[in-house]
């Protein structure tokens, strides 16, 4: 049922539950203000939103980036994500400093009417470090540079946000209207992003409502997943398969691909080339030898301090970029960020301020230089993409002088 001065709905009946489907606006206040009526009027006795944990933690704990364990954060290999998830909510900050409306009120007022009201609360999106795994993998990797330099340029831009992304807001969350252009060009692109999560959450919901409890349940969801998740619902109650095989499609959902053997042995592959070009060229002269040694350390120590510079790592970062890059490029155990990390870390140690103003400095460009979380992970990013891209260009130029 529809309704011009409210957000769009659709009532679904789920074996003995009544789910009441709300489509809202991420940028509006008319949405949380509906949200918070439909609460209060005491017609629901369960409410579900369009969260997962770490994106329900993030928005009932702001303070959680004080108390983020940067050097843990590097060690798993998670500066990526922590540096995407960032660049998302520089892009969230811009919309509200220009719409006057933070993303996700609605969200907000669902969250804290169900605490008041001592209703249930389902999380059921899937993690958004996942939707970003599987978005990354169901791209073609020939694309994928194009996709994150497009993703990073539109979250970074200090340009004015357009009244149409605005509008996109209307229809899905941040992490959507980040994509959207892509998405709207890309199959690939859509399935992880729209399509898989319509299903995830229709799964998930049938997974948390408890049998006998929870008759009448407020679904808080972007109006863009309304008529897929209302679909999905339909087909489950139409069919309804057992609680294992829900469980297990779920799961389904959320894994992501392995890397292949293959990729893992490249790096091991390129270093065992490396080697045996420095030996090649020892055997035939000991000048050809050494002149291979120096352009390999010129050239992927200049690099890696390269990007070190330009995230504006202490000069004594830059200057251990430069003697690592070229060591830890021929053992793939170990990476070169983790070095200039470190080292970063030990000379400009972040202070409490620039953990706990992180996401509104890097809102602005310039914040991702001046707050010392942010720039150890551009540190990081750099100086790791210095290195790969070295690696490359001075692995073909030993190639090229032992074959010329």
């Amino acid at each position: 049922m529809t309704d011009s001065s409210q957000g769009p709905r659709e009532t679904v009946d789920l074996a003995a539950h009544q789910l009441t489907l709300l489509g809202t606006a991420h940028v509006s206040q008319a949405s949380a203000n509906e949200v918070r009526e439909l609460i209060r009027s005491g017609e629901f006795d369960a409410v579900a939103i369009e969260l997962c944990t770490s994106r329900y933690q993030s928005l009932t704990q702001p303070d959680a980036m004080a108390k983020l364990d940067l050097f843990q954060v590097l060690r798993q290999g998670k500066a990526g994500m922590v540096a995407a998830s960032l660049a998302l909510g520089a892009f969230q900050q811009r919309i509200a400093e220009q719409s006057g409306i933070e993303p996700g009120a609605e969200m907000r007022a669902a969250v804290k009417g169900a605490q008041r009201a001592g209703l249930p609360l389902y999380l059921i999106d899937r993690e958004i470090g996942v939707t970003l795994k599987r978005i990354y993998q169901n791209v073609p990797w020939y694309k994928r540079f194009g996709l994150i330099s497009g993703l990073l340029g539109s979250v970074l831009s200090r340009q004015k946000v357009s009244s149409e992304e605005i509008e996109k807001l209307k229809e899905g969350d941040v992490l959507e209207s980040t994509f959207a252009e892509f998405a709207e060009q890309s199959q690939t692109l859509y399935e992880p992003l729209i399509t898989e999560r319509d299903r995830y959450m229709a799964l998930k919901l049938v997974e948390e409502l408890p049998d006998g409890q929870a008759l009448r349940v407020l679904v808080v969801i972007g109006a863009g997943h309304l008529k897929g998740m209302s679909d999905h619902l339909h087909s489950l109650d139409a069919q309804p398969p057992a609680r294992d095989a829900v469980r297990q499609e779920r799961e389904n959902l959320e894994a992501t691909a392995p890397r292949s053997r293959w990729w893992k042995a490249v790096p091991w592959v390129i270093v065992a080339l490396i080697l045996t070009g420095f030996a090649i060229g020892f055997s035939r002269d000991t000048s050809l030898g050494w002149s291979l040694v120096a352009e390999w350390v010129l050239i992927n120590g200049g690099l890696s301090a390269l990007g070190t510079l330009i995230a504006l790592g202490h000069p004594l970062t830059i200057a251990a970029a430069f003697v690592a890059a070229p060591l830890t490029s021929l053992n793939p155990t170990i990476g070169v960020g983790f070095v200039t990390a470190g080292v970063e870390l030990y000379l400009r140690r972040p202070t409490v301020g620039d953990f706990s103003s992180l996401r509104r400095d890097v809102s602005h460009w310039r914040g991702w230089w001046r707050n010392r979380v942010a720039r150890t992970l551009l540190v990081f990013l750099l100086s790791s993409l210095g290195s790969a891209v070295a690696t490359w260009v001075a692995g073909l130029r030993i190639a090229g002088q032992l074959l010329g």
